[in-house]
């Protein structure tokens, strides 16, 4: 089987010729997004900056006289994740559309101005301005870094959007990145993810030991705790890996990304839920002296673009994950549950990690223990209002 790159323009798995399955135009889509994401943005730019509202729409004059600020932003997600690696092109787009292209942002791809899982140092040392990543990459920095993307047994996407942007758990993660020279801002979340696709099933917990597995953060820790031997790769390096057998499972996001790597073509089974990742956080990593030489309606037009990114990444995935779900059991793919022992396991598992990890640092415990109180507040909320209408409503996915 040869290589499947995201970046072909057809997605994997597709035959030649056949129309990508969306919903929607997907350029319509994409400017319609931007059309809303500029007024609705430019409104709150237009307060920020202290001109009148109804300049929003032509661009807030106090912003159209700053000086030119050209940014590059490095991400590590390939070209051809449109969902995540989209979001970064969007976040340049809106900047330049809010500012009569006066501050404008460029971002790469992985690979292209630095390799996938080296994106905060390349931010910290100031080699680019901004970078998109995922905090769990960087866990050997400072483990802390994990809350600011997702923790197994954790909060959902909403959950966690509320408690980074409304329940005081950016101001904790910044504490946490400030030591490397980065201020961080939320841009996106994929939702809740699968548990990934293996070679062979796993039945109990005994079935993991000595599985090589791409899956990177604390998820990465309780599997190796549970005897799996873990890898980290970036997002363009795991079909290969997977298909001549160098690793025997890995994780991704979910249906829509899983199908563009093309990693049903490498392992049979198909396995859920992603209890290490009940949703995954991806953030704008800025280098802290870039930051600061922003003017302030530059700051605003900034956090403004990243607060419309952010948004539309969950609606992307949550609109394409169903289909591509579909798609994949109707050309083969065997859907697996993971037993209970193996789901057991890991939530004591992780409960262990995350007290060995508050207990040998005392930063580490503060964003715990603030991120803990959230979650199980949070629980009780959720537990009490949704849970029992999804257990109810929600169609039993063991039949498909």
């Amino acid at each position: 089987m040869s290589k499947k790159t995201v970046d072909q323009a057809v997605p994997a798995g597709q035959p030649a010729g056949q129309a990508t399955p969306a919903i929607g135009d997907e350029s319509l889509g994409r400017r319609k997004f931007l059309g809303r994401a500029a007024g609705v943005a430019g409104a709150g730019l237009v307060t920020a900056c202290g001109a009148e509202a109804g300049d929003a729409i032509e661009g807030a004059p106090a912003v159209q006289t700053q000086q030119r600020v050209m940014w590059r932003l490095a991400s590590s997600f390939p070209r051809g994740l449109d969902a995540i690696y989209g979001s970064a092109e969007m976040l340049g787009e809106l900047t330049s559309a809010l500012t009569g292209g006066r501050f404008q942002i460029r971002a790469y791809p992985a690979g292209e101005l630095v390799p996938g899982l080296q994106v905060m140092d390349a931010v910290q040392q100031g080699t680019v301005q901004v970078g998109q990543s995922t905090s769990y990459y960087y866990t050997g920095k400072n483990q802390a870094l994990a809350f600011d993307a997702g923790v197994p047994f954790g909060m959902t996407a909403r959950q966690q959007d509320a408690w980074l942007n409304e329940g005081g758990g950016l101001e904790v993660v910044r504490s946490v990145f400030a030591d490397f020279n980065i201020i961080s801002f939320p841009g996106g979340n994929t939702g809740g993810q699968m548990g990934g696709w293996f070679r062979r099933e796993v039945n109990s917990v005994e079935d993991l030991r000595g599985l090589k597995m791409r899956i990177p953060g604390l998820g990465g820790d309780v599997m190796d705790r549970m005897g799996v031997t873990v890898q980290v790769l970036a997002g363009g390096d795991i079909y290969p890996a997977l298909e001549r057998g160098a690793i025997d499972a890995t994780e991704w996001v979910g249906p829509y990304d899983d199908e563009k790597l093309g990693l049903h073509q490498a392992a049979p089974y198909y396995y859920y839920p992603g209890w290490w990742e009940p949703s995954a956080s991806v953030s704008y990593e800025v280098n802290q002296q870039a930051w600061d030489s922003l003017s302030s309606e530059y700051k605003s037009v900034f956090e403004v673009a990243a607060q419309a990114t952010a948004r539309r990444m969950l609606y992307y995935y949550d609109a394409r994950n169903p289909g591509a779900l579909q798609r994949l059991i109707d050309g083969g793919t065997q859907m697996r549950s993971f037993s209970d022992d193996i789901m057991a396991e890991a939530r004591t598992t992780i409960g262990e990690i995350l007290e060995d990890y508050a207990g040998a640092d005392q930063q580490y415990r503060q964003v715990y223990d603030h991120w803990r109180n959230f979650k199980e507040a949070s629980y009780r909320w959720f537990g009490t209002a949704e849970l029992r209408f999804a257990s109810f409503a929600f169609p039993d996915r063991t039949s498909a």
